[in-house]
C-alpha cells in the first residue's frame, strides 16, 4: 500500500500541470468530435456547402468550401441559389458564428435566406459546431 500513495499524488499532479498547460484557444477534441459529428451526421451542412464530383459524390478537396445548389424551390419565394463557403467561417468570427447558430442572425444582415434554415442550437453545440467549422481552415 505504500507504494500507491505516492503514485496516486504523482498521477494528481501530473493530471493538475498538464491540465494548467493546455491552451485555452484550442479546443478540446471531444468539443471537436461533437462539432463534426454535429455539421456532418446530423446538420448534414455538407450535403449543401461542399461541391460534388461528376459521379455525384462530395468533392473532399474542397470540403465545406461552398458550392452552388442543384436544386431550387417550386413556388416563388426568396432563395440562395449557392452556398457560401464555411470551412475556417471566413466571414464569421467564433462568437458571431455561435450567435448565428444559436439565434439565425448574421452580423449587419437579415437572418438566413433558403434553404438555411435558422438553427436554435444551444451554446455548448453552437460552441462546438463552431469550432469544428474554425479547425477546417486551409
Amino acid at each position: 500500500m505504500r507504494h500507491r500513495k505516492p503514485l496516486a499524488v504523482a498521477g494528481i499532479v501530473f493530471g493538475l500541470a498538464a491540465a494548467a498547460s493546455a491552451d485555452p484557444a484550442k479546443p478540446a477534441a471531444d468539443t471537436l468530435a461533437r462539432g463534426k459529428y454535429l455539421v456532418e451526421s446530423a446538420g448534414m451542412c455538407q450535403d449543401c456547402h461542399t461541391p460534388r464530383t461528376k459521379n455525384g459524390g462530395f468533392d473532399t478537396n474542397n470540403w465545406m468550401l461552398g458550392a452552388s445548389l442543384g436544386f431550387k424551390p417550386l413556388a416563388a419565394m426568396p432563395w440562395m441559389p449557392v452556398a457560401p463557403p464555411i470551412a475556417g467561417l471566413p466571414t464569421l468570427t467564433h462568437e458571431q458564428a455561435v450567435r448565428f447558430l444559436m439565434t439565425g442572425e448574421r452580423p449587419g444582415k437579415p437572418h438566413v435566406t433558403p434553404p438555411m434554415p435558422e438553427y436554435r442550437f444551444d451554446r455548448a453545440d453552437a460552441e462546438a459546431i463552431a469550432s469544428y467549422l474554425k479547425s477546417l481552415a486551409k
